[in-house]
């Protein structure tokens, strides 16, 4: 596998010669799939995976933060463990056999302690969606992506100013794969970036949250549905961005996480009006589904009858 070059150059941090090795952040990396295996996460040959090798890259040219990889959920999610760490990272999927006991101190000890924080990246709402404290902290679960991974995405950043996502400030405009979610509760999270529908290839009249914040205890979580394409961790504003999101996680940077379900209406709002604009609705939407359903088992059925003769 190619190794990912990225330059950090002209990178907003906190100088990693100026931290000494006791403050530095220490991240922990998982990326364990047991659903989907996206290309950013995949070993192809034992080498790392590209957000792996990007993620050290990171830690080694910022000299911010220092770094240890995982594929295994069992050994790297545990009281002994975690406990070496101050911020956890999650690009994972499916379910992961973390116990019982290392889930509740996962989620309602060592994530509530102060300077401890979480960041989820992409289908890291894909994860364990049936377990209760783990969909607390992450938000929200996969409710399916109408933005494929080949579809251009208007992003609007509601909160320049904050450190997770000053890096995308104002908009950002690109390809990637971005999902909506159910049991997604906007009085619990600070949203700071969303889909503008306006401008997006693919409209749906509904908030589409992307990135958003809150606190857990005396600890930090951050959400960024940004990463299913493997360039997406080639780009500066989203390194910048991750790099910005471990400073701010971990208690070096400030930025505030009360939530603001008032821009959650609004932007749903906003995103009915753009879509009734072009003639989009959800009865517009549920037709096309049911055509789209219909020609689908059309095609299923005339496949059986070849087969049959």
């Amino acid at each position: 596998m190619a190794i990912l070059l990225v330059s950090f150059v002209g990178l907003q941090l906190l100088p990693g010669s100026l931290l000494s090795q006791e403050k530095k952040p220490k991240v922990l990396f998982l990326t364990e799939s047991k659903g989907f295996v996206h290309a950013p996460v995949k070993r192809i040959e034992g080498e790392l995976a590209p957000s792996e090798v990007a993620m050290r890259q990171l830690s080694l040219e910022s000299g911010a933060f220092t770094i240890e990889l995982s594929q295994d959920s069992v050994s790297a999610v545990t009281r002994e463990n975690l406990e070496r760490f101050d911020v956890v990272m999650f690009y994972t999927s499916g379910n992961l056999p973390i116990s019982n006991d290392n889930m509740e101190y996962f989620t309602n000890v060592w994530l509530k302690h102060p300077k401890h924080g979480f960041i989820g990246i992409h289908s890291a709402t894909d994860t364990l969606k049936n377990e209760p404290r783990y969909l607390a902290i992450s938000g929200g679960a996969f409710n399916g992506h109408p933005w494929t991974q080949n579809t251009t995405v208007a992003i609007n950043v509601h909160e320049p100013t904050h450190p997770t996502v000053a890096a995308f400030a104002p908009e950002i405009i690109l390809q990637e794969e971005i999902y909506q979610y159910t049991s997604w509760v906007p009085e619990n999270v600070r949203v700071l970036m969303s889909l503008d529908m306006s401008r997006c290839d693919v409209k749906r009249p509904y908030h589409v949250p992307v990135a958003w914040v809150r606190s857990w205890g005396e600890g930090r979580i951050f959400c960024n549905n940004m990463g299913h394409r493997p360039e997406t961790w080639q780009k500066k504003p989203f390194l910048d961005s991750v790099l910005a999101s471990i400073q701010w996680a971990s208690g070096l940077t400030d930025g505030p996480t009360a939530a603001n379900p008032e821009l959650s209406a609004i932007q749903n709002e906003k995103a009915k009006a753009d879509c009734l604009a072009v003639g989009i609705t959800e009865a517009t939407i549920a037709a096309d589904d049911a055509e789209k359903a219909k020609k689908k088992a059309e095609q299923a059925e005339k496949k059986k009858a070849a087969a049959s003769k």
